[in-house]
């Protein structure tokens, strides 16, 4: 029933049976699709090795578990082998899962438990929903048989329903002073500058809207430290390629604000399922003062709502902007299990040891870093 793929040109070829698949799981969202894992595996994957797990009942794709080995790195402190979830690290993605066909979950979910007891791995899973969900049950089989279980907070995803309401009630339903000032920036703006908010509807838009939205990001974070979203050839590479397959699948959802024609903020996301996903956002430092980046926000919710969104996901993470337009939260997880007896408890060490040392640097660093940044904005001040 299980097959195991670590050919490249094989994932190529799962294509449209995965996305099928996808829709007639419990777990549908952009972070999962084909599109995403696999510009992910071409981009990001480095010295990982493919490893999913595939079943079929009668020739049809039952399920697919969307693993990587992460092979021993030199680079990592007291390193061990383990399979992690494709999508994981720099790429930012959310609600990662098991992908298993409604109806199938309770054959494959003990098919996949005996098989992972065989292959005795560290098994991580992060940014995983901590509601019900088929990892999770996984986990739960693999911890009554022995492995050790560890889970831990992975941050939340807020978020606000949007049903059935229009703009205005929206609007309206947010905090008086948030909304007043969303409203004042919104009618400054018009004041001062011809306005225009642009959805990216054509491939060279897309690649126009994108350029926009790294160098307004990058130009946002370049004082502050500087930011991770964008930093690397491979990360563009990466964006490139899953917004142009996201353009070409009707999901992608990137904006540009635009004053008197010039690009001020911009916001990337995914219209998947009904709910608009909040990906990122940058906007021009020198424009700060304007709110273009909270004008920006707002414009892409009256949009999404426009288009018939139920829902706005702002993702991961807990930025206190995101709360004047949230309601609500969604819990993320990382969840670890161990072989059982003497390999499970060595590996479990091992691991242990490793965040200890970790945390001590970082102790010891933060303080060195600290002043650094200090004597750095001193010499600019100068």
């Amino acid at each position: 029933m299980l097959e195991i793929i670590e050919n490249p040109d094989v994932f190529e070829r799962l294509r449209d049976e995965w996305d099928g698949l996808l829709a007639a799981s419990a777990c549908d969202g952009p972070f999962l699709t084909w599109e995403w894992l696999h510009s992910w595996w071409k981009h990001l994957a480095g010295r990982r090795r493919l490893h999913l797990i595939v079943a079929r009942e009668g020739g049809e794709l039952a399920a697919i578990t969307p693993l990587s080995l992460v092979p021993v790195s030199p680079s990592r402190l007291m390193p061990v082998r383990s399979l992690e979830f494709l999508g994981t690290g720099s790429a930012g993605s959310d609600y990662l899962d098991l992908i298993v066909r409604r109806g199938c979950e309770e054959e494959v979910l003990e098919a996949l438990t005996e098989g992972l007891l065989r292959e005795k791995l560290l098994l991580r899973f992060e940014q995983v929903g901590r509601g019900p969900g088929p990892v999770r049950e996984l986990s739960r089989r693999l911890a009554s048989r022995g492995w050790g279980f560890l889970e831990r907070p992975g941050g939340v995803c807020p978020y606000v329903g949007l049903s059935g309401r229009p703009w205005s009630e929206y609007l309206a339903g947010r905090g008086r002073e948030h909304r007043y000032a969303f409203r004042r920036k919104f009618r400054g703006l018009t004041r001062k500058f011809d306005v225009s908010f642009e959805l990216a509807r054509s491939d060279e838009a897309r690649r126009e809207a994108l350029a926009s939205l790294i160098s307004l990001h990058t130009m946002r974070w370049k004082d502050r430290g500087g930011s991770d979203a964008f930093h690397t050839a491979a990360l563009r590479a990466f964006h490139e390629e899953a917004t142009r397959l996201a353009f070409d699948r009707g999901w992608l959802r990137l904006y540009v604000l635009r004053l008197d024609g010039r690009a001020a903020a911009a916001v990337y996301g995914f219209l998947y399922g009904g709910v608009f996903y909040f990906y990122q956002s940058g906007f021009h430092p020198a424009l700060g003062a304007s709110s273009v980046g909270l004008v920006a926000l707002g414009l892409s919710i009256q949009a999404a709502i426009e288009e018939g969104a139920k829902e706005y996901d702002f993702l991961h993470g807990d930025e206190a902007y995101k709360f004047h337009w949230a309601s609500d939260v969604r819990e993320l997880c990382r969840l670890e299990l161990y072989p059982p007896r003497g390999r499970g408890l060595l590996l479990r060490n091992v691991v242990g040891a490793s965040r200890l040392v970790r945390g001590a640097a970082r102790r010891v660093l933060a303080p060195v870093a600290a002043a650094s940044i200090a004597l750095s904005s001193g010499a600019g001040a100068r």
